[in-house]
This record gives structure tokens, C-alpha cells and sequence, in this order.
């Protein structure tokens, strides 16, 4: 029997545009020789939906639009179609997080999702009921004379003796081992964190090495909000040999046989590119579905304006990103000369507009009010918020999205401006911290020739606010700084852990109130690419008024 692994990019809510794509890709499996076709989970709504799924006429549509998917391959193949179902027993949550087998024109069978994971950026248990556990048959499909064990996302990454802690106390695939499948089935939406696959894949292998059976892994693709999915759905043999694999980052309908030759995509585990790839599907997909077509991005001469200004090159064509410089009276010539220099590298058009007319205009403004006092961070702010301004500007007029060029480092310490630099629709590299961006920087050069000029990669990083400004006149030195919040904010250690890391007292306990205080900062701060175990994206859900007494 041969599978087909539909590994597609849907657009959350889009119902009718998604099972268009997931009937093509069917058919385009069948014509390779597909007897049964799977998708990823909730493919059919786009994952995640969100409270989307608090409305039951969007809930009914989804079964309609499920019915006219299945009527529309009558003639095949059979196909497992990732969805959500309304649960009608009057008991616990309204919907189910499903799978639909359907065949010869009509749903034939309904699989549950038992286990609904509630850490980082999954809250499932907000909106389904999980599958009940008093049918031993209810994950077992009989398909052209096999047994297959269906199962979605978490149902399959709970094996107790893979993980050391184990947060459910069922196992779906113990259930199903009793009955002795042919093959383990599983429909996922599996978000990228940087690394995840050679786990995914470590994991999977082992299951399905442990039971001695085929399994099939099938992952969505494609941005959605500040998640990424990168696909690289996969097949492992009965000894958990990964023999199949799907490219990573894009589309790809892939049929795979268990009894015959089948492609490994090859693929490149290092950070950098998979850092790369990320940023660039995520902001590809979130400029076009949310109605965009165009970027804006302030250029600084910094390394973070320059890696967002190439991210959104690739991502948007160079032709649809406009670079802009405002220049004040404390920016050197060197900046301005690093960002034309890119801009032009990048083939992506630019504007120049001189902010040091209107500080004088706020200047003039704020003279009684401020007489008496020298200036500060205040000055050094209104400066960011005019940059700011005129970005939104621009924005509005010509129907841009502005991206936002601030790296994790800078949010979480809150070494950025509200309604200044913060300000934009998409935060492009929130989650890569100051460190990070400079190795992706040396490394897009290393793949791409010299694009980023070295300038900007080898100046001392500063926000050149005032004169010979640089970070580390406020900041521990980026590797000090990255160090101490990758353990707190990735790790969740606390001051004493840190402590014992190495780290001197005085900088642990300078940078972690900067954490805390700039907890307002981040509520407000654009949506950005998830690229971290823990982001300050969805997942991250820190109280604002409180006491970080540890």
C-alpha cells in the first residue's frame, strides 16, 4: 500500500481555499499511485484556529466543507483528513480535534485527538474535548486488508520510556499496539524550535522501532501568526530507519512505499539555516496572509536592520521592500553609507528623511515644560518615536507592512522604545537574540557573497541616540547579556541558578530587573517568529503587576 503525505501551508479560517488545495494535492498523489492520503492536523481550518473554534456556524462548516472534500474524491483515493468536529454528548468541551477518514464520496470514520497538550504556545484543552478512553477500537482504521493505528500530534509523543516526565497518564499507541497494527498513522501541526526536528525524528524512529511497526508522520508547513511550521513529514521503517522525508520550509505532496524506494529530502540542521529559512517563510506568510503585499524597514546601519531589510528581500522580493533612512544629527556618516550600501547590495529601493528639523519642533515644543531639567533617555526617546511616526506613515499611505527590526536581546531587557523603534506590524527577529543575528549575518555572507556589508557586521552595536553612543554603555556585553537571559527566559533558571553558572551578581541581578520591568514593553510589542523552546510570543505569559522575588 502506498501513502501519501499531503504536506501543505493553509490559511487559518480559509475553508473553502484549503480543502481546494488539500483535494489537488490528493489527486496529484493518487495519479503516483496513493491508495490513502493523509494531511496534517486540522488541516482543513489551518492550525491554529484560535476561538475561531467558539463559533459554532464556523465549526458547522467545517463538516460541510469536510463532506464536499470527500464527496469531491469519490472515485479516491481514501484520505485521513486532519479537522474538528462538534461533540454532541452534552458533556465536557463542544469540539473534537479529529480525523475524518473519508472514502467512496462520504466520511466513513471519525478519530479522536486524545491528548491535548496546554504548555508553551498549545492551549487545546481551552477548546476540545479529549477522545474517551472507553472504546479500545476508537484509533484503529481497517484499510485494504491492514490494521492502521491513527493518531494526532501529542497522541504520539507521550512514550514513557522515551521521555523522562511524561504529562499524560494514557499512551494512544500502547491502545493501539493490542491490536496489532500494520502501521502507525499520525497527523500533526508541529511548530519549529530550533533544533526540533532531530528530535522529532529521534522520537518517532523509536516508537516505531519499539513496536516493530511502520509509522507515517505528516507535518504542516507554512506561517501562522508567530508560528512557524516547517514540515519534513516523515516515514520510518518497522526499525525506526527514517526512510522518507519531505523537503523542509515548503509545500510537497509526497507518496511514500514501505515495500519500495522512497527519497530521503535532504536537509541542513544547522541553526543559522534554519534560522534563515524561518524568517523567511514566517514573514512571507504573514505579509501575504494578512492582505499585504509590500515591507517597510527602517534602516539604521545597524546588524539588525540590515538582517530584517535581507530577510524581507528574499521573503517579499526586493522589489516590494522599501528601505528608510532617517538620519539625525548623531548618526555617523558610516551608517548612512552601510545602509544605502545594503539597500543598493539587496536591489531594494530607499528614502531618506532627515529627523533633525522635526527635533527641533519638539525641542521648541517641550522647552517650558523641561526648562531646568537636562537631558536624558527622554530626548534620546522622541527620537525613536519620530522614526516611528513616520514609519507608520508611510505604512498607512502606501499600504505597507512595517516591520520592526528589534532582536530579542533588546525585548527582553527593554532596550527599545514603545511607540519608537517597537512600533510596526511584524517583529521580524524578536526571537534571535544579539549574538544570534550577528552569526546569521556572517553566515548569509559565507552562503550568499558579501550582501551585508562588513561594516555593519564589525561596528560596536549602538543606537547612535546621542553622541559616541554604544549599547554597552547600558548593556553587559552581548555574550554576558545573551548568556544570562537564555538561562532565565529558555530555562526558566532563577537568580541563584544563574549564579552558579558563573555569572557575577551585580550583572545577574542588573539584567533580570530589566527583564521584569520591561514586562509592559513586550504586552504591547508586535507578533514576531517563534524560534526558541520560549519566545515572547503566545507562549509566554508573565504577569505584569508583581514580584519576581527569586
Amino acid at each position: 500500500m502506498k501513502i501519501g503525505i499531503l504536506q501543505l501551508n493553509p490559511l487559518v479560517g480559509d475553508l473553502s481555499g484549503n480543502s481546494a488545495k488539500i483535494i489537488d494535492a490528493a489527486r496529484d498523489a493518487a495519479r503516483r499511485g496513493a491508495d490513502l492520503c493523509l494531511t496534517a492536523e486540522m488541516a482543513l481550518t489551518g492550525y491554529p484556529p484560535r476561538d475561531l473554534l467558539l463559533y459554532d456556524e464556523f465549526v458547522d462548516r467545517v463538516w460541510r466543507e469536510a463532506e464536499a472534500v470527500a464527496r469531491a474524491l469519490e472515485n479516491g483515493p481514501a484520505l485521513l483528513l486532519g479537522a474538528v468536529t462538534k461533540n454532541r454528548s452534552g458533556q465536557g468541551k463542544p469540539v473534537y480535534n479529529c480525523a475524518l477518514f473519508c472514502e467512496g464520496g462520504s466520511i466513513r470514520q471519525v478519530f479522536k485527538k486524545a491528548l491535548l497538550p496546554t504548555y508553551d504556545v498549545f492551549d487545546e484543552a481551552r477548546y476540545f474535548e479529549p477522545a474517551p478512553e472507553t472504546d479500545s477500537n476508537a484509533n484503529i482504521l481497517r484499510f485494504n486488508d491492514t490494521t492502521l493505528a491513527v493518531t494526532i500530534c501529542e497522541d504520539a509523543w507521550n512514550d514513557k520510556d522515551y521521555w523522562d516526565q511524561n504529562a499524560y497518564t494514557r499512551d494512544p499507541l500502547e491502545a493501539a499496539a493490542a491490536h496489532h497494527p500494520d502501521m502507525i498513522l499520525n497527523l500533526s501541526a508541529s511548530p519549529l524550535f530550533l533544533g526540533k526536528q532531530r528530535i522529532r525524528e529521534d522520537m518517532l524512529g523509536t516508537v516505531a522501532h519499539k513496536y516493530a511497526t511502520p509509522l507515517i508522520y505528516v507535518n504542516q508547513v507554512g506561517g501562522n501568526d508567530d508560528l512557524v511550521f516547517d514540515g519534513r513529514s516523515c516515514a520510518f521503517d518497522s526499525q525506526g530507519t527514517c526512510i522518507a522525508r519531505a523537503p523542509g520550509f515548503e509545500e510537497a505532496t509526497v507518496v511514500v512505499d514501505l515495500e519500495g524506494d522512497n527519497t530521503v529530502a535532504t536537509d541542513d540542521f544547522s541553526r543559522e539555516s534554519e534560522t534563515w529559512r524561518a524568517l523567511v517563510l514566517g514573514t512571507r506568510d504573514y505579509v501575504h496572509k494578512s492582505g499585504f503585499t509590500t515591507g517597510l524597514v527602517g534602516l539604521s546601519g545597524g546588524i539588525d536592520s540590515a538582517v530584517t531589510a535581507a530577510v524581507a528581500a528574499e521573503a517579499l522580493g526586493a522589489d516590494n521592500v522599501t528601505g528608510v533612512l532617517m538620519p539625525s544629527p548623531y548618526s555617523s556618516t558610516g551608517s548612512i553609507d552601510d545602509s544605502l550600501k545594503l539597500a543598493k547590495n539587496f536591489g531594494i529601493k530607499t528614502w531618506t528623511l532627515p529627523i533633525e528639523p522635526i527635533m527641533t519642533q519638539f525641542e521648541t515644543a517641550l522647552a517650558e515644560p523641561f526648562a531646568g531639567y537636562s537631558q536624558d533617555t527622554t530626548e534620546e526617546n522622541i527620537q525613536s518615536r519620530i522614526r516611528g511616526n513616520l514609519l507608520m506613515a508611510l505604512s498607512n499611505k502606501f499600504g505597507s507592512l512595517l516591520l520592526t527590526t528589534g532582536n530579542k536581546s533588546e525585548l527582553a531587557v527593554g532596550y527599545c522604545t514603545i511607540y519608537g523603534d517597537m512600533s510596526g506590524g511584524y517583529a521580524v527577529i524578536s526571537d534571535v537574540n544579539k549574538t544570534g543575528v550577528f552569526a546569521l549575518a556572517k553566515w548569509y555572507n559565507a552562503q550568499n557573497g558579501p550582501q551585508i556589508p562588513n561594516a555593519i557586521i564589525t561596528k560596536p552595536p549602538s543606537a547612535e541616540l546621542r553622541p559616541e553612543q554604544k549599547d554597552a554603555d547600558s548593556l553587559p556585553d552581548y555574550p554576558i547579556l545573551d548568556g544570562i537571559l537564555e538561562l532565565h527566559i529558555e530555562h526558566q533558571k532563577s537568580r541563584n541558578e544563574i549564579l552558579s553558572a558563573g555569572y557575577d551578581a551585580t550583572t545577574v541581578d542588573h539584567v533580570l530587573r530589566l527583564v521584569h520591568i520591561a514586562e509592559f514593553k513586550r504586552r504591547q510589542a508586535a507578533p514576531g517568529i517563534k524560534l526558541t523552546p520560549r519566545s515572547f510570543g503566545t507562549g509566554w505569559r508573565m504577569p505584569l503587576a508583581c514580584k519576581q522575588d527569586f
